[in-house]
């Protein structure tokens, strides 16, 4: 107990957030503190353990071995701590919390209808700020706490960042029925003669297909790109655009006479997506967010299952 006498217990939690999270921007948005306190926080630690605990290593912060062999015990300790205090169970109906998503025109229609009946009802408190970003970006974000949720599809996946697979969809290709065979669709070559519209956030964005297509040395022209869903199908009557979108994106919808449904090229294999919620690793414990992200779930799973 002599030692616990010697140091402010608000300075382990500083602690446990500079040694998980390697940065102290990110520290500070974990523990809602501003960026030069945690830095005071970080040289007070310094001094009391006599060891720098973090220091720059090609542009990064990294763990000295203090720090890395203080961060499991400190871990299990304030985990203790936390059962001990006995924090009061959370209570959705009368929680009041305002959380930042990230999500695509896509999942906006797809997910947020549902989410936003089941919160009205059951989290009236719940709030919600939606932004658009780039897959890459989301990562980032996250990372960064700008976001407490992001909804996509993510290729790749920082150690960092959770993922849960929400629901699977598939590709299908759309045009206007006058410049598409009746029956069979088009061969890659003819696929590859057309130009396209691309769904993407950023106009250089690298997906699912352009990876499909890397694979085989092939590439097609890309003539606009644009992020929204709904307006793209707008694009294609009485042109030579050719579409390839999520299946979910359209299946609900009442598409134009004069478009044509067809499989993207058989020579093209494009695997189903898995779209997913992502989360940052700190954030497993918030029971807030670990609600909604089990609402999300069950929508999902009963809607689009």
């Amino acid at each position: 107990m002599d030692e616990l006498r010697r140091i402010d217990l608000n300075l382990l939690l500083a602690l446990h957030a500079l040694l998980t999270e390697k940065h102290v921007t990110r520290a500070a948005l974990r523990l809602h503190k501003s960026q030069p306190a945690v830095s005071h926080s970080l040289s007070q630690l310094r001094e009391h353990f006599n060891d720098p605990l973090l220091v720059r290593k090609q542009g990064k912060l990294e763990l000295t071995t203090k720090g890395s062999m203080l961060l499991q015990p400190l871990s299990e300790a304030l985990g203790n701590l936390n059962t001990l205090l006995g924090a009061p169970a959370f209570d959705p109906q009368h929680a009041q919390r305002r959380f930042r998503l990230a999500l695509s025109d896509y999942a906006a229609r797809l997910v947020l209808p549902n989410l936003l009946r089941h919160v009205r009802k059951h989290a009236p408190g719940f709030d919600f700020a939606i932004s658009l970003a780039s897959r890459e970006a989301m990562l980032v974000q996250l990372a960064d706490g700008e976001l407490d949720l992001a909804l996509g599809i993510f290729p790749d996946r920082p150690q960092d960042i959770q993922f849960e697979t929400l629901f699977e969809d598939d590709f299908i290709c759309l045009a206007d029925k006058t410049t598409v065979p009746a029956k069979g669709g088009l061969t890659l070559q003819q696929w590859l003669e057309r130009p396209h519209v691309m769904l993407a956030v950023r106009p250089d964005a690298f997906d699912e297909i352009e990876r499909a297509l890397a694979a085989l040395g092939r590439k097609r022209r890309i003539a606009v790109t644009l992020p929204h869903w709904s307006a793209a199908l707008e694009l294609l009557p009485e042109t030579d655009l050719v579409l390839t979108i999520a299946r979910r994106a359209v299946s609900s919808q009442r598409l134009s006479k004069n478009l044509r449904q067809f499989a993207p090229p058989h020579q093209l294999p494009l695997a189903k997506m898995a779209y997913q919620q992502a989360w940052h690793a700190r954030k497993d414990n918030d029971p807030g967010l670990s609600w909604l992200r089990q609402v999300i779930m069950n929508s999902c799973q009963t809607n689009l299952g």
